[in-house]
């Protein structure tokens, strides 16, 4: 993991974990509330699939609807959903409003996604992601914040 360079002047609410594997990324992503750990964790997946999360512009808008009665597997398939887009349509999308509601023992999830197609000369790619892994994945409640782990394998 250490030849994957971050360039990065602000906090960012995810770090990047050593020492996982040569085909994995790792990272934790921290939120005061569930959406906002949500965004985290989505711009710490695309973080590592292009350089600037910032050159991604905000052309196309999709929702994004989904349920589980795990708080984890809602998280994992979010983060799926983003892989999918990416890969199936060549879209890089981030979060612009998240909403999580519990009710009824599931968690539903609201969120528009905002971004546009992968432009090679713009979006400067890491790492391909191919999926989200259940190695270790978790989502927990600490001290008043939510943290997630994640692993991605690229």
């Amino acid at each position: 993991m250490s030849s994957f360079q971050f360039k990065s002047f602000r906090a960012k609410p995810y770090r990047y974990l050593e020492d996982i594997g040569t085909a994995d990324i790792a990272f934790e992503a921290t939120g005061r509330d569930l959406p906002e750990l949500f965004t985290a964790a989505a711009d710490a997946t695309m973080n590592v699939m292009i350089d600037n999360l910032d050159a991604i512009e905000l052309c196309e808008t999709r929702q994004i609807e989904l349920s589980n009665d795990s708080i984890e597997m809602l998280l994992f398939d979010f983060l799926q959903e983003l892989i999918y887009f990416k890969d199936a349509r060549r879209l890089l999308l981030r979060p612009r409003k998240t909403q999580i509601e519990h009710k009824d023992k599931e968690y539903f999830l609201k969120v528009t996604v905002a971004g546009e197609q992968l432009d090679a000369t713009r979006h400067h790619q890491r790492a391909d992601v191919k999926a989200v892994t259940l190695h270790g994945f978790s989502v927990e409640k600490q001290d008043g914040n939510w943290k997630a782990r994640v692993l991605l394998d690229i």
